[in-house]
């Protein structure tokens, strides 16, 4: 039987490298934060640490004491490191923040159609009723977490309507792979490309439900998660590079790959936890470690990107700079990696 492939304390030597070298980026509460910190979080899950959870709650100490900003879809992404800070301190001012990102997510966000929340990024209307896979893991997964937490059915049932709409939005079916986005004005996927980190948002995000979600087979709509979710990896696994990566636009050969939708993708991989999925897991550790510097800097890594207008416009994008979310998914994927055993047995 065909078993994960990699040396252990390398993988924990090198989480460790991410985890401080992250620590000491002037990160602002907003979603290169959130995915950064979500990953400090998972690696101190996977390996028990507790300096970097107790680092992390220094850091979003100072973040609280200087003022917090005002809430969009992209600023709720902090909200899993709170999450993750008030089950380890049970200390009632993180979930205060966490009840209003909530209460902004419920209450306050744009919605269109059948309550899909609209992509945000400050607190203009910045994209009139466009979803964006990005939506998936700022905010929906948010909610489903919290929801599990506060047990609130009507908060997982919103999260898992997002999951829902978003992939009926996002999703093509002959495909299997997910758009960027979906404008609901004009009624399609404006310039229409597969980009890697959208997929990796879609796919980690709705890996993850299953984990989260306890009895999750009594929600319909978990099933539409779960059909998703294996279309879409069937099809993902027959694009991956020789060094065992994936491209900032999944099927066009002459964009470079790109390491934080590798992660996102290769962590999905492991959270589902489908034994014909292994050879390619084994051929993405090597990938990514090759792209990750040996003072924690994760390479490689993709700017923020807008839905841009043609495929130049997404090869184009600067990938030299360390940035928030390739930390954030790197350290997600090693920490699943070492996870493995424990979460399949």
């Amino acid at each position: 039987m065909s078993k994960l492939i990699y040396e252990k304390n390398n993988i924990e030597s090198t989480i460790d490298s991410i985890v401080k070298r992250t620590m000491r980026m002037d990160l602002t509460w907003d979603w290169p934060g959130g995915v950064a910190y979500y990953g400090v979080c998972e690696a101190y899950y996977a390996t028990g640490k507790k300096e970097y959870i107790e680092t992390l709650k220094e850091r979003i100490d100072e973040y609280i004491e200087l003022g917090l900003p005002s809430w969009t879809v992209n600023t709720c992404a902090m909200g899993h490191c709170l999450l993750s800070l008030y089950e380890y301190s049970n200390d009632e001012k993180y979930l205060d923040i966490i009840k209003s990102k909530l209460d902004y997510l419920q209450n306050s966000a744009l919605r269109f159609g059948d309550n899909v929340l609209q992509h945000t990024v400050s607190v203009n209307n910045d994209f009139p009723e466009q979803c964006w896979a990005d939506t998936l893991f700022m905010a929906a997964f948010f909610m489903l977490r919290a929801g599990v937490l506060l047990e609130d059915k009507e908060l997982i049932d919103d999260a898992l309507n997002q999951y829902y709409w978003h992939i009926k939005y996002l999703q093509d079916p002959a495909s299997g792979l997910f758009y960027h986005g979906y404008n609901n004005i004009t009624k399609d996927h404006m310039s229409g490309f597969y980009w890697g980190r959208a997929n990796a948002w879609a796919a980690y995000t709705m890996s993850e439900v299953g984990i989260v979600l306890p009895k999750c087979y009594l929600y319909p709509k978990y099933l539409d998660v779960v059909g998703s979710l294996e279309e879409q990896l069937s099809s993902i696994k027959l694009l991956q590079t020789e060094n065992g990566l994936y491209r900032t636009l999944l099927d066009d050969k002459d964009s470079y790959e790109e390491v934080s939708a590798s992660c996102g993708i290769a962590a999905a991989m492991l959270n589902k936890g489908n034994p014909l999925h292994i050879k390619y897991i084994n051929k993405s550790t090597p990938g990514i470690l090759a792209n990750i510097s040996t003072d924690g800097r994760v390479l490689n890594v993709s700017g923020g990107t807008a839905v841009m207008n043609d495929r130049d416009g997404y090869r184009g994008i600067s990938r030299d700079w360390i940035q928030g979310w390739g930390q954030g998914l790197a350290l997600a994927y090693l920490s699943h990696l070492i996870k493995y055993d424990e979460l399949h047995q």
